[in-house]
C-alpha cells in the first residue's frame, strides 16, 4: 500500500509519460491485462487512456486494471489512469520511492 507522499512522488514521475494502452468500447479484457502485466513488470509505471466510447464507468475500469495487473492505482485524472508496481528484481527497479518513516 502506497502512502500519500509516495503517491505524490509517483504522480510527478508519471507526468511526462505517454499512455501506452487504451481501453475502448469492449472494456477491460484478459488479453489486455496480460500485455499490461508484461509492460508494468518492465517499466514499473504505465499510463492507460480510457477512450470516450468506453461503456463502463472510469472508476470501475481503473479498479479492474489495478486488480487485473496486481498493481497500485496511483491516479485517475480525467480519462487517464496511472498504475504502479514495484519490480520484483532489485536490478530492474527504476523508480526509487521515498521511504516511509516509522
Amino acid at each position: 500500500m502506497l502512502t500519500g507522499k509516495q503517491k505524490r512522488f509517483l504522480r510527478s514521475e508519471a507526468h511526462h509519460l505517454d499512455p501506452i494502452f487504451q481501453v475502448g468500447k469492449g472494456g477491460v479484457n484478459e488479453a489486455m491485462l496480460v500485455q499490461m502485466k508484461q509492460a508494468i513488470n518492465v517499466r514499473e509505471m504505465i499510463k492507460v487512456r480510457i477512450l470516450d466510447n468506453c461503456e463502463e464507468d472510469k472508476h470501475v475500469v481503473a479498479e479492474q486494471l489495478a486488480e487485473g495487473t496486481g498493481s497500485e492505482l496511483v491516479q485517475l485524472i480525467g480519462l487517464t489512469v496511472v498504475l504502479y508496481k514495484e519490480a520484483s528484481k532489485r536490478e530492474n527497479r527504476r523508480i526509487e520511492l521515498p521511504q516511509v518513516k516509522k
